[in-house]
């Protein structure tokens, strides 16, 4: 017999991956579609895209489409935002032409959640209700109340109105009441207050608030044991301010981040009536560096200085300078540095923290890809003082 051998030869394909230059892709943009859209008015949406329209090559597409993604989510107005680019067609499509379709989905008139927070040494349930978009044009009225494990409780009635334009300017108007206990400085405090918030942007990431904020403060003793210097500070009072602030966050994540720098500063002038006066300013300033996968070094400082206006207008113990606790002097309670009187911290107008912060994964990573990255080893050194300071006469 003849036997007959099939030999199967095994073919190679190489596969050509060229770089390719989008800047070198001509294109422009003659249409753009938004599907989806019902309470939300047409004016405010043209304006967070009309960019589009001077695009002159693909990459510029690309980058001015995402940047219209992000102006029309940050408008509030949206669940879900979907982006899509197609050759255009029609009678008066273009050689060059795309067509970009925004494809939206409204948020709801009504929504509203309870979460779970921890901050400034407590845990705290929030309960918030907001409706979002009610005019048309990113407006939303929301109410948030807050009650911590330390018996603080916070309940904040707000209307915010975003404008068009380059800055994203807004206007939030506000309705408060705070209350809150200080067992270190031996007092508890209740603030009612109205506050009138304009904020924008001078860059993409440059932020800036003026604010003003009046205020009626109550503040009385925590025990029969609380000291004297505290104890005359008891009573109503009220404060007007005027506040601004500014900050960068270059940051690549709030919580964890790996690199990037963050930058806040606040200036507040009380005294435009009422009987509370000062001068008060702050600086935070936050550096990451990720040396290795996963492990972050971090470098913070942050400072204030607070000094009277007048000697008929008081700095109330309440508006004084602090620290000691987890966010700013681990190792030491909250309130724990600084001058005391019958183990009562009465705070100073001047302090000063610095700290050095290594972060890694918890060792031999559980939960690796899960619940486990939400947390870290952390490796700190911090040093900070706090004390008044005269900076020169009458001060």
């Amino acid at each position: 017999g003849i036997q007959k051998e099939t030999h199967i030869k095994e073919q190679s394909y190489e596969t050509n991956v060229k770089d390719v230059d989008l800047q070198q892709i001509q294109a422009r943009v003659d249409k753009i579609n938004i599907d989806g859209l019902c309470r939300t008015k047409n004016d405010i949406v043209e304006d967070c895209i009309r960019d589009l329209f001077n695009a002159k090559d693909f990459q510029q597409v690309l980058l001015k489409a995402h940047k219209a993604r992000v102006n029309l989510d940050e408008l509030g107005c949206f669940k879900n935002i979907g982006v899509y680019i197609d050759t255009s067609k029609g009678a008066n499509a273009t050689n060059d032409g795309l067509e970009v379709t925004f494809d939206v989905k409204e948020h709801k008139r009504l929504t509203g959640g309870i979460s779970t927070q921890v901050g400034n040494n407590e845990g705290s349930v929030l309960i918030g209700l907001r409706t979002p978009n009610i005019l048309g044009r990113g407006e939303k009225v929301q109410i948030e109340y807050s009650r911590g494990s330390k018996r603080t409780s916070n309940f904040n009635l707000s209307f915010i109105k975003p404008f068009s334009g380059k800055n994203r300017p807004s206007l939030r108007t506000s309705i408060l009441q705070a209350h809150s206990e200080w067992p270190n400085s031996g007092y508890k405090q209740l603030d009612r207050s109205l506050q009138l918030d304009f904020g924008f942007y001078s860059a993409t990431l440059l932020k800036h608030n003026l604010q003003w904020e009046g205020t009626i403060r109550d503040l009385s003793t925590l025990s029969r044991t609380t000291s004297f210097e505290v104890r005359e500070q008891s009573g109503s009072a009220l404060k007007s301010a005027i506040r601004y602030m500014m900050s960068v966050d270059l940051r690549d994540d709030v919580i964890f981040p790996n690199t990037g720098s963050l930058i806040q500063v606040t200036s507040e002038l009380a005294g435009l009536g009422g009987n509370i006066g000062f001068f008060k300013n702050e600086v935070l300033l936050q550096d990451n560096y990720s040396l290795f996968e996963d492990i972050v070094f971090q470098a913070s400082l942050m400072a204030g200085y607070v000094s009277a206006i007048s000697k008929e207008k008081k700095v109330t113990i309440a508006d004084r300078c602090y620290i000691g606790g987890p966010l700013s002097i681990r190792g030491f309670e909250m309130r724990g540095i600084g001058p005391h009187s019958d183990s009562d911290s009465l705070g100073s107008n001047a302090f000063w923290a610095a700290g050095f912060h290594l972060f890694t994964p918890l060792p031999f990573r559980p939960g690796q890809g899960g619940f486990g990255e939400l947390f870290r080893t952390h490796l700190f050194l911090n040093a900070g003082n706090v004390g008044d300071l005269s900076l020169g006469n009458g001060l």
